[in-house]
């Protein structure tokens, strides 16, 4: 068994790129990681990697080592969750990440959800960076816009359009736009994409031969939530999904405007790796949010 233990945490390690990164998916210290792998060097009698005070990296006998390593911790993984399948009561914790604002679509069905599965406890991440979900060791990620990665097993949950909204006295300032080329006289609030300098285009639908629209951006930000609020203190107008500012357009603290003009649409989808069994806890957790969870009209 330790030198299961070994194999592990070498493989984490190298996963998540340091022992702090491995640490933190096997749930013990760092230190605990690191003397692991000295021992398994030991028994090994080889140096399966280069340590340095800024990073890892593998050996030539380690690189060799990681790959029969990384199928055998595979195999032990499927083999417990063949054992976890026999249970049909799901338990355990379930990992999840979500975008920043992904609490507005999740949270207000969560009661049911513990209600229905006392014994699953979920760890939620609420973050809009893009991670890895194999080297993570994340269980399911949910996610906007086109699916690339091949590893993974994906369900759709639902659809969801953009709106372009301010407050009322935003407009009783500055004129209802009648038309998109009326944002140009506009101050607008432009979300930014995370780690980048990319501004979230506006597509509104515009004459065949029209030029593209010309923004004059009064705030920009990678924070979705930031922008709403913006929108409500009347700093501009921001292009948001529908479902983060239902409430602000039902009690008639945001209005939304060209709503005719709008092309703009997206998806959201759970994912989760497609080389590992649908563990019970995880499958009722997609099987939940596909049966309840509501986004844009429909």
């Amino acid at each position: 068994m330790d030198n299961l233990s070994g194999m592990l945490a070498f493989v984490r390690t190298v996963q998540a790129g340091s022992f702090v990164g491995a640490a933190q998916r096997l749930g013990i210290s760092a230190s605990a990681v690191g003397k692991s792998l000295a021992r398994l060097e030991e028994r090994l009698g080889v140096r399966l990697l280069n340590r340095s005070t800024r990073r890892i990296s593998l050996t030539d006998e380690g690189t060799l080592f990681f790959e029969r390593c990384q199928r055998i911790v595979g195999e032990v993984e499927d083999a417990e969750a063949e054992l976890a399948r026999i249970s049909d009561k799901p338990r355990g914790k379930l990992r999840v990440s979500l975008p920043a604002i992904g609490y507005r679509m999740l949270l207000p069905i969560l009661p049911e959800f513990a209600e229905r599965y006392p014994d699953i406890e979920l760890d939620l991440d609420f973050n809009d960076r893009l991670i890895d979900v194999i080297a993570e060791g994340v269980d399911a990620v949910i996610r906007s816009g086109e699916l690339a990665d091949s590893q993974l097993k994906s369900r759709t949950l639902g659809p969801f359009r953009f709106v372009l909204v301010s407050a009322p006295h935003y407009f009783a300032r500055h004129g209802v736009p009648e038309c998109p080329r009326d944002l140009e006289r506009h101050a607008c609030l432009r979300y930014k994409f995370p780690g980048t300098v990319q501004l979230q285009e506006w597509k509104l639908r515009l004459p065949a031969d029209a030029p593209p629209l010309v923004l004059r951006s009064a705030l920009t930000s990678n924070n979705l939530e930031s922008l709403i609020f913006a929108a409500t203190q009347g700093l501009g107008l921001a292009f948001v999904p529908d479902f983060v500012v239902r409430a602000a357009l039902a009690d008639g603290s945001l209005v939304s405007v060209l709503d005719d003009y709008q092309i703009d649409s997206g998806k959201f989808s759970v994912l989760w790796p497609g080389s590992r069994h649908l563990l019970p806890k995880l499958r009722v957790f997609v099987d939940f949010l596909s049966e309840r969870l509501v986004l844009g009209a429909r």
